[in-house]
């Protein structure tokens, strides 16, 4: 997922997610639709706009869904069961990943 969470940027159209995450803006609708934590506010047009919140939701419903090989329907349980924790252990796998790839960036340049 290559998507900056700017502090000044409030909210992301679905083509901008759809990039990031490398899907079909269609799979991030139907996410839209089947996952009740993300609430994407609909401009005047009609588009989604989703906040930063939404878009760290997608990426947990994308970890457990491509990543780890989860079905919708445990998708969604194991987020009911466990939001809290799995978006801290999620958060905290981001961060190692972050600084790992910190790490490796100083060590190429000595």
């Amino acid at each position: 997922m290559h998507l900056d969470l700017s502090p000044d940027k409030r909210y992301y159209s679905i083509g901008e997610l759809a990039k990031a995450f490398d899907v079909n803006a269609s799979l991030i609708r139907f996410w839209d639709k089947e996952f009740d934590i993300l609430k994407p506010k609909k401009n005047a047009k009609g588009n989604r706009m989703f906040t930063p919140e939404d878009v760290k939701n997608l990426q947990l419903i994308y970890h457990l869904v491509k990543e780890r090989g989860f079905t919708l329907d445990g998708a969604k349980t194991h987020l009911k069961e466990g939001q809290k924790k799995t978006l801290d252990k999620f958060e905290i796998v981001s961060k190692l990943e972050s600084i790992k790839a910190q790490l490796t960036s100083i060590k190429n340049e000595l």
